[in-house]
């Protein structure tokens, strides 16, 4: 399946979804971005890309972009998505995450738009019962966020099965590191990486530590942390793939864990440089280890991670030091 399709990419102007663009634009695919730009930022989209600043929810603007061009796949990354703020604000997320979803699906079955690419995330199995965590592991969300994006891999499986929409459903891990072009770009930065980075750079006094009684090798939680351009190549050998592979709930992560205090020890190895953190007391809901299986991903589209920790720190410090936007 190499020839030109037309791509919507929802949440385009954000961190995943715009490395997702560049990718997909290198390959010669026609792209159209719908980002509101409440975390997104107008510097990630491409001159070529064609850009309508709203809503991915909004029946007008979709009305529009289906009525002039005929959208091959909708590739879905737009959700609010952050874990803490979802449990004081649990609307915003059921809102945008479920309601808009709903919107934006509806308007798929009305012009006959069948194919979807959804971006989920590991927050949809809650406290792992084992690791590392494979497809047929318990959904159990423990906050608003995961409650919210199953509540829509629920409603894809049965829009599947009712309207004939054709998906694939991708449970990221921790997604870092970044592409010469596009990285994280937040106003507010809570995700480990960029933070000891930034502490590296100068940016932050110290790294908070959130809780060193774990139940693991030095005490600090453990996650699986997956470089964003393996994931964007999960989501062209998915387009690629379409047909042979539909319906699907699939994992992506590294299918190795590294501890918060690891992390930090490859950083300074990396930049020989120290890094200065504070120990906290644990945040509420925080696993102990979180570690994702990648078989069904291999078994399914033929896709394993290819970069290491140490290309993640390497590429997202370049980044960091120099943001284009």
């Amino acid at each position: 399946m190499n020839e030109t399709k037309t791509i919507l990419i929802t949440g385009g102007a954000g961190y995943i979804g715009s490395v997702v663009a560049e990718l997909l634009e290198k390959k010669g695919h026609r792209l159209i971005i719908i980002d509101d730009l409440s975390e997104g930022k107008k510097g990630a989209v491409s001159g070529k890309s064609i850009f309508y600043q709203s809503n991915f929810g909004d029946g007008n603007t979709l009305e529009k972009i289906f009525t002039e061009s005929k959208v091959d796949f909708v590739f879905h990354f737009a959700a609010s998505a952050n874990v803490p703020d979802s449990v004081i604000n649990p609307l915003q997320y059921y809102e945008n995450n479920v309601v808009n979803t709903i919107s934006l699906l509806k308007a798929m079955i009305k012009f006959e738009v069948k194919n979807i690419i959804f971006s989920s995330t590991a927050a949809v199995f809650g406290e792992p019962v084992y690791t590392p965590i494979d497809e047929k592991h318990p959904l159990v969300p423990v906050n608003p966020y995961g409650m919210s994006k199953l509540m829509v891999e629920n409603i894809l499986s049965d829009f599947s099965r009712a309207y004939g929409i054709n998906f694939i459903a991708f449970r990221y891990f921790c997604a870092a590191g970044s592409t010469i072009d596009h990285g994280e770009s937040r106003d507010y930065e809570t995700h480990l990486i960029p933070v000891v980075l930034d502490q590296v750079l100068k940016k932050r006094e110290f790294v908070t530590v959130y809780g060193n009684d774990f139940n693991t090798t030095d005490g600090t939680g453990v996650r699986d942390f997956i470089h964003v351009e393996d994931i964007a190549n999960a989501h062209i050998l998915a387009m690629e793939n379409f047909g042979k592979v539909n319906a699907k709930f699939i994992n992506l992560g590294n299918g190795k864990g590294y501890s918060v205090l690891e992390v930090i020890k490859a950083a300074e190895k990396y930049l020989n440089e120290k890094v200065s953190y504070k120990i906290a007391e644990r945040r509420p809901g925080d696993p102990a280890v979180l570690i994702a299986s990648y078989q069904n991903a291999f078994n399914e589209l033929g896709w394993k991670p290819t970069k290491t920790l140490e290309d993640i720190i390497e590429s997202a410090y370049n980044w960091r030091k120099n943001p284009k936007y």
